[in-house]
């Protein structure tokens, strides 16, 4: 394998480009119109713009371009990152006929794993326990009313494709049962293309575990332990902690065995996510992610074992063991506890909206134990509404939960982040709340905590009076005549500045 296009952006296309280089493939980057200046764009050896006329989102999904592209470019295969194609049978398929290598599970675990109601009967057939639900998609609010009257309420109505809690309903009883299955069918389709959907019976209050498996296609099946992703908002994971440190060892080697199993059972190949529901000692399967995860980095961090890179090789068809050099599974071992944190350009005052705009300011953190996975952030970008609002991961390690939180709560400090709103002030209020230290926080721990909401004022007087010096100095203001010669304006701007630097205690030039 020469090169690789990697059909997707930001930060994960950023996260593939890095593990080609690594391995001396060359990349090849796709961007939409609104992307021309997106840095992941850059970080490519080549990049070409797809969907041209299309929609931004749209641009991103146009298979027959992406293909194109990729041949004209001669690039040998595909990675398709997360979100977008990543799970999209069709797309594989296409791949397969064009005489691509998808860097991915093959297109019959697409298949089984795109599909929620096909992925549950498969882990039935494995002997894996699953949540209580519908034999198949319900086709009438009379079968969503039976399986309640049968199973009792809270249920879930979920779509059958797709994920990421659209096409999600909750129903504590039948005007809720009716709403829930009209909005659940109307939002699968809008998001997913299939108005399918599915019942269950609903956990109310369980924590949210997924194990990291690879595959290969000589038949070998590991787990790279589990991550705590019960941090969420509506169904959307906000922090992940690896590994779960509320679970003990045996409920660990049992939740990891059943992943392998199910795995093994379907002969599963590349990287791949099992996700369940756990209540006290009992854990039930939800679903298979058949791609790399999000938070997959802090699996990484705490195995020392490279997911992306061993992604691509596995599309190689090289051995997980003989080749890859990934242990045996007595000898995968983890060290410590990580943390990763997913900072948003959105507004935790304002429902979480998210902002638009430029960033006027932008410092990081870093220091030994942090990693960052960073998309557009940087001075001067300017963040638009097409995409999604993800700025940056910010995870960090360390030997136990405490100072992994302590590690995260210095980093969400030491970020400055001015020109749009941000999640960084609410993420603080998370990783520094009493029950998120004690490791039992479930998957309504948000729902149910207000307090994370309460923010204090930021004054940013830095920003705001840099650009008052500016506006003023530029365009004048009321009895004060604007600046005709640059020189006196520059220097009238290099005064006023360095007396502002004096107010704030900072050393002038």
């Amino acid at each position: 394998m020469k090169k690789v296009l990697v059909a997707n952006r930001g930060e994960i296309a950023i996260r593939v480009f890095r593990a080609c280089a690594e391995l001396g493939i060359k990349t090849v980057g796709i961007y939409a119109a609104e992307d021309e200046y997106s840095v992941h764009r850059f970080k490519a050896d080549e990049a070409y713009l797809v969907g041209k006329g299309k929609r931004p989102i749209e641009a991103y999904l146009d298979i027959e371009d992406i293909i194109r592209t990729a041949k004209k470019a001669g690039a040998e295969a595909i990675h398709p990152g997360y979100g977008f194609l990543s799970e999209n049978l069709a797309f594989a398929q296409s791949c397969e006929e064009e005489g691509l290598i998808f860097i991915g599970p093959s297109t019959h675990h697409l298949d089984i794993f795109g599909d929620k109601i096909k992925a549950k009967t498969a882990a039935i057939e494995a002997g894996i326990q699953s949540i209580p639900g519908s034999d198949g998609p319900v086709n009438t609010i009379d079968d969503v009313l039976l399986f309640a009257e049968t199973h009792g309420y809270p249920i879930m109505i979920k779509a059958a494709l797709g994920g990421g809690g659209r096409g999600m309903r909750v129903a504590h009883d039948e005007k809720e049962a009716r709403e829930g299955y009209e909005r659940a069918k109307s939002e699968a389709k809008a998001a997913f293309g299939s108005d399918e959907v599915y019942v269950e019976k609903y956990i109310s209050n369980p924590k949210h575990i997924e194990v990291q498996i690879l595959g290969d296609s000589h038949g070998n099946v590991v787990h790279l332990f589990e991550r705590d992703c019960s941090v969420q908002r509506r169904h959307q994971k906000v922090v992940e902690v690896a590994p779960c440190v509320s679970m003990n060892a045996a409920q660990r080697e049992k939740i990891c065995q059943a992943a392998v199993q199910l795995m093994k059972h379907v002969g599963y190949i590349n990287a791949g996510t099992v996700e369940f529901l756990v209540e006290g000692d009992n854990f039930y399967f939800i679903e298979v992610n058949p791609r790399v995860q999000v938070e997959h980095t802090i699996t990484e961090m705490i195995t020392n074992l490279d997911i992306v890179t061993t992604q691509i090789l596995i599309a190689q068809g090289k051995d997980l063991h003989k080749e890859i050099g990934i242990p045996q599974q007595k000898d995968i071992h983890f060290e410590g506890v990580a943390i990763q944190c997913r900072v948003t350009t959105e507004d935790p005052a304002n429902n979480f909206m998210p902002d638009t705009g430029k960033i006027d300011t932008y410092r990081s953190p870093g220091g030994f134990g942090v990693r960052l996975d960073v998309g557009n952030a940087y001075a001067g970008a300017v963040v638009t509404p097409y995409f999604d609002s993800l700025l940056v991961k910010v995870c960090t390690h360390a030997a136990t939960f405490d100072q992994a939180i302590q590690k995260m709560m210095r980093c969400l400090k030491e970020f400055r982040v001015r020109g749009v709103k941000t999640n960084i002030l609410f993420m603080r209020n998370v990783v520094s709340h009493p029950q998120f230290r004690s490791g039992e926080a479930k998957t309504t721990f948000i729902d149910n905590t207000p307090e994370l909401f309460e923010f204090p004022r930021i004054r940013d007087r830095g920003n705001k009076t840099m650009k008052y010096i500016g506006e003023i100095t530029i365009n004048g203001f009321p009895g004060i005549e604007k600046q005709k010669n640059h020189f006196i304006m520059i220097q009238e701007f290099r005064n006023r500045l360095r007396h502002c630097l004096i107010s704030y205690r900072l050393k002038p030039f």
